[in-house]
């Protein structure tokens, strides 16, 4: 419905301050509701904002507006770089030459200290992680955050893997009946950690979206509470 100050309202701001601030995003939940509620920013004296910031808040609103147009649809690979291309589009990053907004990365990147797929590989192993998750029945909130380390470890993009596989997190929750979830930026250490250590120990990671569950579990049950 997009029902003002309801579910959804919330939702979104919510998503998007805290998948961007977990980026390095500088602004604030109460200036991310305000570019949402009033499509203006409201700065104090002397204090800048990246434009990159702005426009990649607005940006995760439309590319969450898309992801729910599209939640019960099966994941694919053009939808994946719908996601990048929505969230990336007119960015700094657009202007690079080699920067493919809305492509698979060009150039070799990193996870903190963590090597990734070579960008030649990148398209066949994104076909073949796509591949084994459809191979899946029941999928379980388990299942969605393998998946998720995995696309994490690929690192498909340049830049705004992060926030795509946070969209493909709560689509994936959506799709199959799973609560989803906001991954808080004051837990981004323990998520960081969980995502470093998942192949060794998946608890810290597991335990970490599962409480995020809880959370939005309990926001939802605030705007229907006779849900259960």
């Amino acid at each position: 419905m997009g029902l003002k100050g309801g579910l959804y309202h919330q939702t979104q701001i919510k998503l998007a301050f805290n998948s961007n601030r977990i980026e390095g995003s500088r602004l604030s939940e109460d200036q991310t509701r305000y570019i949402f509620e009033t499509n203006t920013i409201n700065m104090e004296p002397e204090e800048a904002a990246s434009v990159d910031d702005i426009i990649e808040t607005v940006n995760h609103f439309s590319c969450f507006d898309y992801m729910l147009t599209h939640a019960k649809e099966n994941l694919s690979e053009e939808m994946i770089k719908e996601f990048h291309r929505i969230l990336k589009r007119n960015t700094s990053d657009e202007r690079k030459e080699w920067f493919r907004v809305g492509d698979y990365k060009t150039r070799p990147n990193v996870v903190g200290d963590m090597k990734t797929t070579a960008p030649g590989k990148v398209a066949s192993t994104m076909e073949k992680l796509l591949v084994a998750y459809h191979q899946k029945s029941n999928i379980s909130i388990e299942d969605i955050i393998d998946f998720h380390h995995e696309f994490e470890s690929i690192h498909p993009f340049q830049d705004g893997n992060g926030r795509v596989g946070r969209i493909i997190l709560f689509k994936e929750c959506l799709k199959n009946d799973i609560f989803p979830f906001i991954i808080d930026h004051e837990h981004k250490l323990f998520y960081y950690r969980g995502l470093k250590e998942y192949r060794s120990g998946k608890g810290c990671l597991l335990d970490t979206c599962l409480s995020a569950q809880d959370r939005y579990e309990a926001q939802v049950e605030y705007f229907f509470p006779d849900l259960k």
